[in-house]
């Protein structure tokens, strides 16, 4: 095995855990995407379509790269949902829309579980250009989750846990 693994990376056979991660992540992607396409058409607010249109940057990119891989490899990629049909905003039913709030709570959730997976992979990698490729999605991710945190502050969106404003006294014991 010691031939295997001392030249190019890209030359180097990918593990099974690699192969699943590549294939995962690609159909994740592809999910994402398509809820990401949904969400757009029932965004209101003109920022978080901004946000919503990077996100699909971001997973176009992903499953670009990641579909490459499988291929390059012999192995078929996961299927791409159809695109969304367009509709307008006023055309959703009021019961059936989801609200900005929610859209950018969901993108947010999104985004971190994102961050994760690609950090298991990044770890989990024994080829190094793998391990670049999941750490540029994970720095992307990062930049957008940044964006997002921003843009919930600033349209009073985010749902904060219990904050402490005082600091406790400190016990006597």
């Amino acid at each position: 095995m010691s031939g295997v693994l001392n030249g190019n990376p890209k030359d180097e056979p990918l593990h099974y855990g690699e192969i699943y991660d590549l294939w995962q992540f690609s159909a994740s992607a592809k999910m994402a995407l398509s809820a990401y396409q949904a969400f757009h058409y029932h965004a209101g607010d003109r920022d978080l379509k901004k946000m919503i249109d990077e996100c699909i940057d971001q997973v176009y990119l992903e499953i670009k790269e990641c579909d490459k891989l499988l291929k390059l490899h012999g192995f078929t990629p996961p299927p791409v949902l159809p695109d969304r049909p367009s509709v307008k905003l006023e055309e959703i039913p009021a019961g059936a829309r989801f609200s900005d709030p929610e859209i950018a709570a969901a993108l947010s959730t999104s985004t971190a579980a994102g961050l994760v997976t690609c950090s298991q992979a990044m770890g989990m990698s024994i080829r190094e250009d793998l391990g670049a490729m999941y750490k540029k999605f994970h720095n992307q991710m990062a930049a957008l989750g940044l964006e997002l945190l921003k843009l919930n502050k600033k349209k009073g969106w985010l749902v904060t846990p219990p904050l402490q404003l005082k600091s406790p006294e400190p016990a006597l014991v």
